[in-house]
């Protein structure tokens, strides 16, 4: 069974002043291309990539990324 990683970093990017792709692969240090691949789910950023995107959408990580359902880790093993 694959899960699959989804993000909000589009919607965050609109809430904040309808950044770009590009202001925001600016602030992070990678390409727009990588973060158009990121928003669509073709591409899973570093950890260190999803670390700077969060802060540049000033943010916490899990408000940016999640992993498959919404359970937690330690709802699944109840």
């Amino acid at each position: 069974m694959s899960t699959a990683i989804t993000n909000t970093i589009r919607k965050l990017r609109f809430e904040r002043n309808e950044m770009t792709q590009q202001d925001l692969a600016e602030r992070v240090g990678v390409t727009r291309q990588t973060i158009n691949a990121i928003e669509l789910g073709k591409y899973s950023p570093s950890l260190e990539v999803a670390f700077r995107i969060a802060v540049a959408l000033g943010v916490r990580l899990e408000e940016v990324f999640s992993y498959g359902a919404s359970q937690t880790p330690s709802e699944s093993t109840r």
